[in-house]
């Protein structure tokens, strides 16, 4: 015997296996972090400011005069009483220092730009820029982040120290608690990492060298080569990407099947041609941003976004709105209520803190202009909510606007993933298009975290309600006339696919992983056809 420690979980449906030293965090992880309190934030806040005006009159030291007045001016701006309090005044509200920062910013800035006389319309860009050099001292705290080619062993895992790491030195997840629809889990399938989840104690030393089987859920530490030989031998073979097709039914809606990717890291468009597939299907904003002032920072959103549309090079592009709270909080939002699943999540948190919508908005629709993109609201309850953000995407257009900014009007669609919206789905007029999110729809008809082992057993029974309230909601969706589509996990399991085309699905959006097998299946059924 090897004297290697067996333990049993949950795989999270990657194929193959990683081996590594485990890497065991100093204190247990959850997905939901403490954020910050008001006073800490107003601390940073406070901090970054005087590292800006040091680092500014540090440079006027090395100027000429003329460029040294309007450093002096920079060092004002940043002084101003008035600022600092309405920043302050943010925070208290529940903001973040960064988001507050910018909010306490913009009304001076659409001041200057708006000014008839051409030198205040110039100030302007000092002004930006101090609120830029502010951001960027705020974003530089680097994330908590573990060895190369190391298994994360601890209780759970949140998906921004996930997003945090570099996974092309291989490595794997091991987690006591955790569950297989979790979000880190979803990334994870995403990337192809091996993970289990579930597996209790006992726990594992530090260093200890580890096998995760991210197909059969089992742990090995201490392994030995009987052991690495037979994960090796589990590994399936990933199917070729097979060309597109139409789809052959004569009984069935009409048109072709598109298939599309789901991103949740720039990475990931990085390492894949998009001639594979029809487009983004979805983007999850919230994983792309790697600090909590990202959520301030307009310009770097915007770039991000026109990112994806050069990549995507013509075809559609559809970007969710930050959809946080739950178990992806971001600089402390959503983290203090005591049911985050069932509390202030995606477009609720949003409506409730519109400063962050706004600035959000404003890269979108800049980002419009240059390409076709959709814009899809998450946890949408009733139609009220696609008016109030509608009427916000109305309102930044215009501004935008008459600051002779360009802009494009996106398409408007709902992330269908509570129950009440799937069953009153013919009162979302308003709406251009749906998207059915299948993960969170699978945990609010089951009334089961998904996050939550001790009821995952419950959870993994759903899809035969997803299914048949799937087949419900596309037909109101047809009747409407509206495209739907879907882009939750249900969509890249390929035993499902076919129920799924059958109530009328012609868009799925899947994992850049899960596109070969997908596209394998989708396409031995045309054959079959």
């Amino acid at each position: 015997m090897s004297g290697a420690l067996r333990l049993q979980g949950q795989g999270n449906g990657s194929q193959g296996y990683a081996i590594g030293p485990a890497h065991v965090p100093s204190e247990p992880r959850s997905p939901i972090e403490g954020g910050a309190s008001p006073s800490l934030e107003f601390d940073l806040l406070r901090s970054a400011i005087e590292e800006a005006v040091s680092a500014l009159k540090d440079l006027m030291v090395r100027t000429d005069p003329p460029s040294s007045d309007i450093l002096e001016f920079q060092v004002e701006m940043l002084r101003d009483p008035v600022i600092g309090d309405m920043a302050a005044e943010y925070i208290g509200e529940g903001q973040n220092a960064a988001l507050a920062w910018v909010t306490a910013l913009e009304e001076y800035i659409a001041g200057f730009e708006l000014s008839e006389d051409d030198d205040i319309r110039a100030r302007a860009v000092d002004v930006i820029d101090i609120r830029d050099r502010v951001l960027r001292i705020l974003e530089g705290r680097p994330p908590a982040n573990f060895p190369r080619g190391a298994v994360f062993a601890g209780r759970d895992m949140a998906p921004s120290l996930f997003l945090a790491h570099d996974w092309s030195g291989g490595g794997g997840i091991a987690l006591a608690a955790g569950s297989t629809a979790s979000h880190v889990a979803l990334l994870a399938r995403a990337k192809g990492v091996p993970m289990v989840v579930g597996l209790g104690g006992p726990a594992i030393e530090p260093e200890a060298p580890v096998l995760v089987d991210g197909g059969t859920g089992l742990v090995v530490v201490h392994p030995s080569g009987a052991d690495i030989a037979m994960a090796a031998m589990g590994e399936k073979p990933t199917p070729g990407i097979p060309a597109r097709f139409e789809l052959p039914s004569a009984d069935r809606p009409a048109g072709r099947l598109e298939i599309l990717v789901n991103i949740s890291d720039i990475a990931e468009i990085h390492s894949l041609d998009s001639n594979v597939c029809d487009g983004i299907g979805l983007l999850r904003t919230e994983f792309l941003l790697s600090a909590a002032a990202d959520l301030a920072n307009e310009e770097k959103q915007f770039q991000l976004y026109v990112e994806m549309l050069d990549w995507a090079a013509g075809k559609p592009v559809t970007i969710r709105l930050f959809d946080l709270g739950g178990d992806k909080p971001l600089g402390g939002f959503g983290v203090e209520e005591r049911n985050p699943f069932l509390g202030l999540r995606g477009i609720r948190l949003l409506l409730a803190m519109p400063a962050m919508l706004r600035i959000q908005v404003r890269a979108l629709l800049r980002a419009a202009a240059l390409g076709p993109l959709k814009v899809l609201l998450p946890m949408v309850t009733f139609p009220g909510e696609v008016d109030q953000t509608r009427r916000i995407f109305e309102d930044e257009a215009a501004s935008l606007v008459q600051r002779h900014i360009d802009v494009g009007v996106p398409d408007i669609g709902v992330m269908v993933e509570v129950p009440a919206a799937a069953i009153m789905l013919d009162t979302f007029e308003s709406s251009d298009f749906f998207s059915l999110g299948t993960n969170d729809l699978a945990q609010y008809l089951t009334a089961c975290a998904r996050d939550n082992a001790s009821v995952a057993n419950l959870y993994g029974q759903a899809n035969p309600v997803l299914l048949r309230l799937i087949a419900q909601t596309v037909r109101i969706a047809h009747d409407m006339d509206k495209p739907i589509g879907i882009c939750g996990d249900l969509a890249g399991n390929p035993a499902l696919l076919p129920s799924l085309i059958a109530s009328g699905i012609r868009q799925i959006s899947v994992a850049p992983s899960q596109l070969p097998a997908v596209k394998a299946v989708l396409a031995q059924a045309r054959m079959e056809g």
